[in-house]
């Protein structure tokens, strides 16, 4: 027995339980996939066209997206113009925007009745197919070309000014510039931004049944898909899983090996006059990348919106529920990502990362798998999807708070140790009034994801069950395309509506 009172450190205890949780939900799936696991050969004899499409489809999704980020990048690194700042906000859109309605709005202009059919067919010329290789690489590109291009602006603002400054007193043309300032900085930034790109597209799975889906255009997650669905071959799921894994992995750990620091040392954070980009050519030319890239971006959104307020009509009752559903199990879901992340932010932060080495649908397979012996899965779909959603959005929540965690503790840390606040009093009434800002951001993007979400609810719903994104799939499945439309536009709305609610309210009487 204890011969005085001790506090119980509760930020330990916490980042210890919340470490635990993380660790138990997805280690526990992905023993039981190993577990189940088929053999190797097995999977390379029958699925080596699946895994061959999956490597195929995100080599070029990554590169492509990578290698046209690289001008757009470079245009907005080097103009100051009216709407600059908007534009790069607008390029955040297609993170939070629930990849179905994306989906839906490359359709509206790529698809059989497409804008760019009919302008084919008006000057004769033959049509062009949306489904297939092609279209699951143009809707990564929708998706990845704006994160690449904000990882690759974010290595140019990087360079400090005084070396563009250094470079005119020198008189250096532009390409003496870009071969030695942005050449060294690109070099550091392209290889991590083409293996997360790689990465995520190794995971496609809303993109791949809806314009994929064929038995020479399925990725790994939608063969595991499918291998529940229609063939209930779960050693097969299970092995693809594992090979979905370890692709994973690789990609980490491929980006992790390829990236070099560039080495420009620190500047005055001042940014300076680009004199080597004056020149009324190049200023055409990058006035005419970003007029591209926002109309690539921003005319499929629009038209989601006008072809959803003209389908709201044909909307049926279904998809209100669904909407509930999906409203209810976005806020579970928040909530959850939330508390482990701030248990997490401190002293746990690398396993709030976890999350990002296996993919919502490998750990979908191993709790099916768990569950499956016991209870009927479809009883635990809202749990189920809710928990994994939040465990998907954690690394991003870790990412936003870890950092401002840490600075709170550096300010205020020694105070509140003298003041003798531990706990929740800490937490109370040093911690959280300084973390409004970020804690909203970071629910405001938990929700959204989680609205979105189009993977691990496929495995586990019942016919009489479904999230908003699902049912939305069903009506485009049944070839009701303007139910969809209208289905597509509450799906947007409702992201958009509480990401704005949470990010704002995150930002109330911060700013003042």
């Amino acid at each position: 027995m204890a011969e005085r009172a001790v506090a119980v450190n509760l930020r330990g205890a916490s980042a210890w339980g919340a470490a635990a949780f993380v660790a138990l939900f997805l280690l526990a799936p992905l023993g039981a996939v190993l577990w189940s696991a088929d053999t190797i050969a097995g999977v390379l004899t029958r699925d080596w066209t699946t895994v061959r499409f999956t490597l195929l489809q995100a080599i070029l999704s990554a590169g492509l997206s990578v290698a046209l980020a690289v001008p757009v990048a470079k245009a907005l690194a080097r103009r100051r113009f009216l709407g600059r700042k908007l534009l790069i906000t607008l390029l955040g859109a297609p993170f939070i925007l629930p990849v179905i309605v994306a989906v839906l709005g490359l359709l509206a202009v790529f698809g059989k009745s497409g804008v760019v059919n009919q302008l084919l067919e008006a000057f004769g010329a033959p049509p062009i197919t949306i489904y297939g290789l092609q279209g699951v690489v143009l809707a990564h590109v929708f998706f990845n070309l704006p994160l690449a291009t904000r990882m690759i602006l974010q290595g140019w603002q990087g360079i400090p000014g005084e070396r563009f400054r250094l470079a005119a007193s020198l008189g250096m043309r532009p390409w003496q510039v870009s071969r030695t300032l942005e050449w060294p900085m690109l070099r550091a930034v392209l290889p991590g931004a083409v293996m997360v790109i790689f990465a995520l597209c190794l995971s496609s799975f809303a993109v791949a049944i809806t314009l994929g889906g064929g038995p020479k255009a399925t990725t790994i997650e939608l063969a595991i898909y499918q291998s529940f669905r229609f063939d209930f071959d779960l050693g097969r799921a299970a092995m693809l899983a594992m090979v979905q894994l370890g692709l994973a992995v690789g990609a980490t750990a491929l980006a992790l090996w390829l990236a070099a620091p560039p080495g420009f040392g620190a500047g005055l954070d001042r940014v300076v006059r680009r004199w080597d980009a004056d020149s009324p050519w190049l200023r055409l030319v990058d006035g005419g990348v970003l007029v591209l890239a926002a109309v690539f971006l921003l005319v499929p959104l629009s038209l989601v919106i006008l072809n959803g307020i003209s389908g709201l009509g044909q909307v049926p009752g279904v998809v209100y529920k669904a909407a509930g559903i999906s409203v209810v199990i976005a806020l579970i879901s928040t909530g959850l990502t939330i508390i482990l992340a701030l248990a997490l932010a401190r002293t746990g932060e690398i396993w709030g990362y976890l999350g990002l080495a296996i993919s919502p649908m490998v750990i979908g397979t191993g709790l099916f798998l768990l569950i499956n012996p016991v209870m009927n899965p479809n009883a635990l779909a809202l749990p189920t999807t809710a928990l994994v959603n939040a465990l998907m959005a954690l690394p991003f929540a870790v990412r936003v708070l870890a950092p401002q965690m840490r600075a709170v503790e550096a300010d205020y840390g020694r105070l509140a140790d003298a003041l003798g606040l531990r706990g929740w009093a800490r937490l109370r009434w040093i911690i959280l009034p300084r973390l409004r800002k970020p804690l909203g951001f970071s629910a405001g993007l938990a929700a959204a994801l989680s609205m979105g979400d189009l993977g691990v609810v496929a495995l586990f719903a019942s016919p009489d069950w479904a999230t908003l994104p699902l049912q939305m799939y069903r009506l485009m499945g049944a070839y009701r395309m303007e139910a969809a439309a209208g289905a597509g536009l509450i799906l947007l709305v409702l992201s958009l509506v509480l990401f704005w609610i949470f990010d704002r309210g995150g930002r109330v009487d911060v700013d003042a």
